[in-house]
């Protein structure tokens, strides 16, 4: 008799398991179950098809070829056969064996398996509001969420709308209601900052700048303590007031689904999540699991590290259908990268951030650098910020995230940095970065080689300072005299601060500054500025070298102050 494999759960990893294995061995018998009638889609995409620039919601279900993965595509093209509206509801571990419930009909039946593949997902964490049941409140936990939401937005049913949490899918829900609808959109943040854990307080703060220019409101370091309304959504309470609402998207996070695993003894995570090795099997050699249900490794740390991404279902679910076949392949450590957008800019990221490397215990320090994405000299280019967290001893890479453009040329550069990060790389490894080169493309010294050259400096005490949350600090505390704040661009770039703050802002061009340091003080700070932080770098190493001790950079420069939004 020929080998069953059953695949419980078919949105992103079971469906990729599935093929993956039935293409390696035809000749064996594969069975997906899924309790929803519609599966294999692309749940990142919703945002999207909210937004309208996803048209259809069948295109999130649509393979690259216009089919849709519904039940007679897995059978008559991948040899699949789909139990969707099945709910398994037991596994038995000795008998080999997965008890299923028809949710339409209510029968209940037994399938034998010889392996087993766990891909159950996630679940939106509940926050347990009164009010949470009301109409429209949506946790965007599937296509039938989307559905629901997509068709109150075409009707005109809404016209404000409140985000409950900054993550990937909260900011890009905003972006989809305010930028293609003009729905009047408010985000309410337990965190003082967006994407809270996954960038400095600097890169979410620009964020947040670009999208409140969009229109959207943000209400950072606030819970949500209720929701009201009659029967549907009227208002969002919070400590600090009430917000009006007629639709409420709560994302606030995911929890494994790991009930059925624990239910029959295998080994998870005290914080939730299945345990798997890195051949994606679970504590029984017969049963591997993958996706948003499993705890895999970080690459920077080793710790455990949960990560629900379809990318990495997707990826983990190739591999879990060749090691099924018999091959003995491992799916490597991850370092977390993500980009997401925002209007016409983006943030991304590998690895820790400054303060999630503290906090895993690393010496760690970041240096923030402004650059242009391709050669300066060509005449359609744009800026891009990166900010790189090193270790101090080990001089290693911890991590890399940026704003940008929502173009292609930020997301590169992180792509080439996190394909690195499972080799724990050095400050070295990547300002020798080999990358493709040409004007159009990038710089002869591109941005990759630059932030890691900062670095160097930065640890070798040549290029210190400060980024621009310390230059607002300075600047509000100008009055007390501890700093003079020293522009060394051309006299014209810094003559409208000499004439709006005489008694604060002063000018030596960075080439005259050896002819002209005696006019400087010695006995205050000098907090040097210029465009981008590069001749204010080259200012700080002459004025060291002339004997002064309190010399900091804004790194960034006056790119990165407006940016981040000081009231200059």
């Amino acid at each position: 008799m020929s080998e069953h494999v059953v695949v419980i759960g078919a949105v992103a990893l079971g469906p990729k398991a599935a093929c993956r294995f039935k293409r390696l061995r035809q000749d064996a018998k594969v069975t997906l179950i899924d309790r929803d009638d519609v599966f294999s889609y692309g749940g990142c995409g919703i945002p999207y098809f909210v937004s309208g620039d996803v048209s259809e919601a069948s295109a999130l279900r649509a393979t690259a070829f216009h089919m849709v993965r519904d039940e007679p595509f897995f059978k008559d093209i991948k040899g699949v056969e789909v139990l969707s509206s099945t709910e398994a509801t037991k596994i038995d571990r000795d008998k080999k064996q997965v008890h299923i419930t028809n949710l339409k009909t209510g029968d209940k039946s037994v399938l034998d398996y010889d392996q087993l593949v766990i891909g159950t997902g996630a679940t939106p964490r509940k926050l347990n509001l009164p009010g949470e049941n009301l109409e429209n409140v949506y946790y965007v936990g599937n296509m039938h969420d989307a559905e629901k939401i997509k068709q109150g937005i075409t009707q005109g049913k809404f016209s404000k709308a409140v985000v409950v949490g900054a993550g990937f899918i909260g900011l890009e829900m905003a972006d989809a209601f305010s930028d293609m609808w003009g729905i009047e959109t408010t985000v309410v943040e337990i965190f003082d900052q967006i994407l809270p854990r996954m960038v400095s307080p600097v890169l979410a703060k620009m964020g947040q700048n670009h999208m409140q220019e969009q229109g959207v409101e943000f209400k950072l370091g606030q819970t949500v303590t209720r929701i009201e309304g009659d029967g549907k959504v009227e208002r969002v309470v919070t400590p600090d007031g009430t917000i009006e609402a007629d639709i409420v998207i709560i994302s606030a996070g995911v929890l494994p689904n790991d009930k059925l695993a624990r239910e029959c003894g295998l080994d998870c995570s005290e914080r939730g999540g299945i345990l798997v090795d890195e051949t994606m099997r679970t504590s029984d050699p017969d049963i591997f699991s993958g996706g948003d249900c499993v705890i895999i490794k970080n690459a920077v740390d080793d710790s455990p590290f949960y990560l629900p991404m379809g990318s990495m279902a997707n990826r983990q679910g190739r591999v879990i259908g060749s090691n099924l076949a018999g091959r003995n392949e491992a799916f490597p450590a991850a370092a977390g990268s993500f980009v997401v957008k925002l209007f016409e800019k983006s943030i991304a990221g590998t690895g820790l951030s400054l303060a999630s490397a503290k906090q895993a215990g690393f010496d760690a320090v970041s240096v923030m650098l402004i650059m242009a994405d391709r050669a300066h000299f060509y005449p359609v280019r744009d800026m891009m910020i990166l900010e790189m967290t090193v270790d101090k001893s080990t001089r290693r890479v911890l991590g890399l995230q940026g704003y940008a453009s929502s173009g292609d040329a930020m997301v590169g550069r992180i792509n080439a940095v996190a394909g690195m990060m499972k080799f724990k790389p050095t400050i070295e490894d990547v300002s020798n970065l080999e990358v493709a080169y040409s004007p159009p493309f990038s710089s002869a010294m591109d941005v990759l080689n630059a932030i890691a050259n900062m670095a160097d400096n930065a640890l070798a005490g040549m290029n210190y300072g400060h980024g621009p949350d310390v230059f607002a600090k300075y600047w509000a505390d100008r009055e007390c005299g501890d700093y003079c704040f020293l522009d060394v661009r051309e006299h014209a770039d810094a003559e409208p601060f000499l004439e709006k703050y005489p008694e604060y802002w002063h000018n030596i061009p960075q080439g005259e500054i050896p002819a002209r340091f005696k006019e400087l003080p010695k006995d205050k700070k000098i907090v040097l500025v210029c465009n981008t932080g590069g001749r204010s770098y080259e200012a700080q190493v002459m004025l060291h070298g002339l004997g002064f001790d309190e010399v900091l950079n804004t790194q960034g420069g006056m790119a990165v102050i407006k940016a981040w939004g000081v009231d200059i």
